[in-house]
């Protein structure tokens, strides 16, 4: 298990691999953040409200059990007004 720390810690996660591959949980302070991706991500939601825009997109939101997939190589941009935890796997 690794402990992920971005923002001042204001976005934490922790890592880990279970038989769906490589993944990390974690909690998304209010604020708004970037963040690059070297593969491709399927976050989902499982409490709060996320707003993120992919490159080129408009702002668009998810809340529990609902999600979004980031292409490996971009910048994409997360937003939350209140406290968002998410669960992250890697393909």
């Amino acid at each position: 298990m690794k402990h992920n720390r971005y923002f001042e810690d204001r976005v934490q996660s922790l890592g880990f691999s279970d038989d769906g591959g490589a993944a990390t949980v974690g909690v998304i302070d209010p604020g708004e953040y970037a963040f690059g991706t070297s593969r491709e991500e399927r976050m989902t939601v499982v409490a709060g409200v996320l707003w993120y825009r992919l490159p080129g997109n408009p702002w668009l939101s998810a809340s529990g059990g609902e999600g979004f997939t980031v292409p490996a190589g971009v910048t994409f941009e997360v937003k939350a007004d209140g406290p968002v935890a998410y669960l992250c796997r890697y393909s």
